[in-house]
């Protein structure tokens, strides 16, 4: 379901690393699922609609006034999924909602269903009926389209919300608990509200022809959403605000680009099938360009290139709901709009590298990557992003980092084990940093999973090449160092009054330097040179400076401070500054003298100026990864047997030849090169 950003970090862990909140549901077990291992080169289907199918189950709301949806009188019963399945012994699953489960009433404090999975869900089958013709699924999309209308208010100063959450007996649960935002849930614009969208549109374009009666409805009730957006959301269109100091939009549903992406992903699908409605045009338009507005900046430095899915920080980015590339690619083709796609290309081009190279999609990096646990979520919003784009830009480079992304779900991950059984469909909830892998797979994994698994069974040439790489073996790109490590030091360690600022995440402890105080890091041997990010709190309007140097040579002279605070919780970000020089090939310390005022550092970004990916699997598969964030042309080793593809910074090929021993070719600056065998 959707991620919270108030406190999302310590949801998110509840959620990922542990069970203990969840109590079981009387429901059936799920038969065993145990992935393994695919074979190089799968062949045959990987989308496989089982495990999500064990997840629905029914309820028969009574009458609520403001809630009702198509034919409910003759068709009582509606279809939810529910939200978790937990791992139980034997590789079987057991059902389960959303928080402590109240044992007089059968009620869980959140819900047994919530609207965010009924959506979603919906949007599965819809395009796995569309993609494979199974009757079965178009049923179970049209039934989850009926539950999703329930809950949507359809009357009433809240008309066109919807309420997050219903009981396993289908009683509504407006005020969950903990409490969600906005409260009661249908008060307001939501991620709930903007995957309504994404499920509505989707489902008039596919029913439009098939059935028309059920398309008219569905239409009636996008219109309803958009109604919703249209006074609560876009009554702000073409307003700016300000975050500590940047210009963001003001017109994005919940101030997220990345919730607004998923509106916009379906009302691009609506107006393709319905070109003629202005009124959806228009919010497709406005809501579009308040998703590229948040993209832009110098990709040389944080956040390297990627569009920012939140306006109340610029300290954020996170994979999970980054659809806003996929977004973009799809409101370009169908308004015509060329320029709408731009920022997602750069997106595509310069920070999906640093990230595959750093490590891949990492639940949060804000700014340093440290929320590591990956969910399939993350993964499938960059491969989604990754194949619109490419369609929608001409970029085949895109489909090769496709590829490596899409490995994650079958051995490319830091667990080393596949995330995803094509013979259940079970995807399993996400995986640590450290390998450990959550073995629960809840509705929103199984959705985000089976997408990812429709789009690479449309893309088999990508799928092919993901399903064969399954081992990561040697990865060197961005890494932190953290200030606390610093090998000599006068300055002052102690810990933030709290890790959480409002919008960003400290690392662990910080440096504390005034004026005088100095500090040295090691950053470890390296032949190559480095860019280098200190992550500082920067005040608004701050006066301190602070002067970077590596074997006794210039490196910055760094001043810290942001602009006006603006919409953001607190006045000050806590950011990275890219010095404009590298640390040179053979230095392996960087040291910081404090000129003026007072530097609070939390970590350093090390990042070298050549990163390289590379990953293996059966019968000599390999494909690597090199990427350059050096600011003129570097000559790097690749080696073969394989095909090596040179690609510059908007991911245009430049060159490609075939490779039988070590061989050198041109990075050009921001660019990257894929080499791949077998």
């Amino acid at each position: 379901m959707r991620r919270p950003r108030i406190g999302w970090t310590a949801a998110l862990a509840a959620t990922l690393l542990t069970t203990g909140t969840l109590v079981a549901a009387a429901a059936p077990a799920a038969p065993k699922a145990d992935p393994a291992e695919p074979q190089a080169g799968a062949v045959g289907p990987l989308a496989n609609t089982a495990h999500l199918d064990f997840l629905l189950d029914q309820a028969s709301p009574a009458p609520v006034e403001g809630h009702t949806t198509y034919r409910l009188a003759e068709e009582p019963a509606l279809t939810f999924p529910w939200t978790y399945a937990d791992a139980r012994p034997g590789g079987t699953f057991e059902r389960i909602g959303g928080g402590p489960l109240d044992p007089e009433t059968g009620h869980y404090s959140q819900g047994a269903y919530n609207a965010d999975d009924v959506s979603r869900a919906a949007v599965v089958y819809l395009r796995h009926w569309r993609q494979t013709g199974s009757e079965a699924s178009r049923e179970k999309a049209y039934e989850l389209l009926r539950s999703l209308a329930y809950l949507q208010t359809s009357s009433g100063p809240n008309a066109g919300n919807v309420l997050l959450w219903i009981q396993a007996d289908g009683t509504l649960n407006p005020s969950a608990e903990p409490v969600e935002l906005p409260d009661p849930s249908d008060s307001g614009p939501s991620y709930w509200l903007a995957r309504t969208i994404w499920a509505f549109g989707e489902g008039y374009a596919a029913f439009a022809g098939d059935d028309p009666e059920f398309a008219a409805f569905l239409r009636d009730r996008l219109h309803l959403a958009v109604d919703a957006v249209d006074r609560q959301v876009l009554d702000r269109y073409g307003e700016y605000a300000v975050a500590d100091g940047l210009r963001v939009p003001a017109w994005l549903i919940v101030d997220g680009a990345d919730a607004t992406a998923e509106a916009v992903l379906g009302l691009s699908a609506y107006v393709t099938a319905a070109p003629s409605d202005v009124a959806a045009r228009e919010a497709l338009r406005k809501l579009a360009e308040g998703v590229a507005a948040m993209g832009g900046g110098d990709p040389a430095g944080w956040p390297y290139g990627a569009i920012l899915p939140w306006a109340q920080s610029r300290s954020m980015w996170h994979a999970w709901g980054s659809q806003m590339p996929a977004s973009l690619a799809a409101a370009s083709s169908v308004l015509g709009r060329p320029d709408l796609v731009q920022p997602a290309v750069t997106d595509s081009a310069r920070f999906v590298p640093v990230l595959l190279t750093a490590g891949g999609a990492d639940n949060g990096w804000l700014p340093t990557p440290t929320e590591r646990v990956q969910i399939a979520y993350g993964v499938d919003s960059r491969l989604q992003s990754l194949l619109a784009v490419g369609a929608a830009a001409d970029r085949p480079a895109f489909d090769e980092l496709a590829a490596l992304t899409a490995s994650w779900y079958f051995g490319a991950n830091p667990a080393g084990e596949p995330m995803y059984d094509p013979a259940t469909g079970v995807t399993f909830d996400g995986v640590n940093a450290d390998g450990v892998i959550n073995r629960n797979s809840g509705a929103e994994s199984t959705i985000h999973g089976q997408l990812s698994m429709l789009a690479l069974d449309a893309n088999p040439s990508v799928r092919d090449r993901a399903t064969a790489l399954t081992t990561v073996a040697a990865r060197d790109g961005l890494r932190l160092v953290e200030a606390e490590a610093a090998t000599s030091t006068t300055g002052t360690v102690r810990a933030p009054e709290s890790a959480w600022t409002g919008e960003s995440l400290w690392s662990g402890s910080l440096l504390s330097l005034a004026a005088g105080q100095t500090a040295t890091f090691d950053l470890g041997p390296s032949d190559g040179a480095r860019r280098v990010e200190p992550v500082s709190w920067l005040p608004l309007a701050g006066s301190a400076v602070s002067v970077w140097t590596a074997d006794g040579r210039a490196l910055a002279e760094l001043r810290h401070r942001v602009g006006d605070q603006g919409l953001t919780a607190v006045p000050g970000a806590l950011l990275p500054q890219l010095l404009p020089r590298p640390v040179p090939s053979g230095a392996s310390a960087v040291s910081v003298e404090v000129k003026r005022g007072t530097v609070d550092l939390d970590a350093l970004l090390i990042r070298p100026e050549v990163s390289r990916l590379t990953l293996t699997g059966g019968d000599g598969a390999r494909a690597e990864l090199l990427h350059s964030a050096a600011t003129t042309p570097r000559r790097v080793t690749v080696t073969g047997p394989g095909t090596v593809r040179v690609y510059d910074a908007t991911g245009s090929l430049v060159g490609s030849r075939a490779v039988t021993e070590p061989t050198t070719v041109t990075l050009r600056p921001g660019g990257f090169a894929v080499v791949t065998t077998g």
